[in-house]
């Protein structure tokens, strides 16, 4: 096909659950993106949390190259070279001693909850299947994942949502202690609430977690889809705090841009997926598994995940000079280069309003619901990106602010 796609395309071919703005970028490098008339965006978004390493990092790039001229996809009939080099590397670097692979944070959550299912099964019997979760979390979009999310919106219109599932209140211990008992297989978090606002745990929230799991006999998964490789400034946001997990989810940043996802876990409770339990067609795809493999070794050094922490804080005074000369935010919140700025009473709801303003000012960013902008840059974006960036997102919101 000759024709140059338009956005008009996607209203007409596309299902439409998406509502993409109206540039179309078509070339990407490091943090910049240029659409088909040409124009420049700083890239603020990451591909939520995704582009780790910026748009076609060398590394990732040659990774991907040497691999494509050697094998794509076998099936997990067998096991290919890549997904052992990447399960080991992530063994190696965490608390698991076994890794399942998948391609997305999604399947990751879904094996995640059915092997904490299978394992108390097996362990304790059929009544022990209770889920606790958290309002305002965000697990994925398959049904199962969408349930346990602590947002209703997600799974209202398809019909019954499968029991067995209880949500407390993140950071309150209490509302934890009145929802678990002997019949609860396992508690699963983010460390941080992404889609739920950018909301970093309390330290004592999530260790009173671990010692109610142990209590109880439950599994703690961390959900660490959006907070995982290197986003928090350490590899995984569990070493942040000082918890360590039963069962752990990684995607987005885990590939850099290429689908993949894994579950990593330990010997106590990996047994529990046996053979012909749980599946993934494309998990531990060769492909994949390379590409992984190299953003995990290039972002899980003292350069990389130290420059997060500093471009942190760079991120912050930029917002908080923003905030002093517009009045917009209420808390500017997050670790490492997940960022959300809540909006202030004035501007409530309308976060979204940002975004069509900042593409217009040539700065790619997002929301995590109605109140709060949310940044998830690559991880080594240079810092006079952020600052060409900021100005340019302080235009959009000074234009906000004319409107008002």
């Amino acid at each position: 096909m000759t024709q140059t796609p338009t956005r008009s395309d996607f209203d007409q071919y596309m299902v439409p659950n998406y509502a993409p703005q109206k540039a179309i970028p078509v070339r990407g490098e490091g943090s910049r993106l240029w659409d088909q008339e040409g124009k420049e965006y700083i890239d603020f978004a990451g591909g939520i949390a995704v582009n780790s390493l910026g748009h076609c990092h060398p590394v990732l790039v040659d990774a991907l190259k040497d691999q494509a001229d050697k094998l794509w996809h076998l099936s997990n009939v067998y096991t290919n070279e890549p997904a052992l080099k990447l399960a080991r590397s992530l063994v190696e670097r965490t608390f698991a001693d076994k890794v399942y692979l998948c391609s997305s944070g999604g399947e990751a959550n879904e094996a995640a909850l059915k092997l904490a299912r299978r394992w108390a099964h097996d362990n304790h019997g059929e009544h022990k299947h209770r889920i606790v979760s958290f309002y305002q979390s965000f697990h994925g979009r398959t049904f199962f994942t969408v349930s346990v999310g602590g947002q209703p919106k997600y799974s209202q219109g398809f019909g019954p949502v499968p029991g067995g599932i209880a949500h407390g209140e993140f950071n309150d211990l209490d509302s934890v202690r009145d929802l678990i008992d002997a019949d609860t297989c396992a508690v699963m978090v983010e460390p941080m609430q992404g889609e739920g606002g950018i909301l970093p745990a309390e330290p004592e929230f999530l260790q009173g977690l671990r010692d109610l799991c142990d209590q109880h006999d439950a599994l703690l998964i961390f959900d660490e889809v959006q907070t995982g490789v290197g986003r928090t400034g350490s590899l995984y946001a569990y070493m942040e705090y000082g918890v360590t997990p039963d069962i752990l989810t990684s995607a987005k940043s885990l590939g850099g841009g290429f689908p993949v996802g894994a579950m990593l876990t330990t010997d106590r409770v990996a047994p529990a997926l046996g053979i012909g339990t749980h599946g993934s067609t494309y998990g531990g795809n060769a492909l994949a598994s390379a590409v992984a493999l190299a953003a995990v070794e290039h972002i899980d050094t003292p350069e990389v995940l130290t420059g997060v922490k500093q471009r942190h804080d760079l991120f912050r005074e930029h917002l908080e000079a923003i905030n002093r000369q517009h009045g917009v935010f209420k808390e500017i919140r997050g670790m490492g280069l997940l960022i959300g700025a809540e909006m202030s009473e004035a501007y409530q709801g309308r976060a979204k309003d940002i975004l069509p303003l900042a593409i217009e000012e040539g700065v790619m960013a997002l929301v995590a619901g109605p109140n709060v902008l949310r940044m998830a840059p690559s991880l080594v974006i240079p810092e006079a990106d952020i600052a060409e960036g900021m100005a340019r997102l302080e235009r959009a919101i000074a234009r906000l602010v004319a409107a008002q």
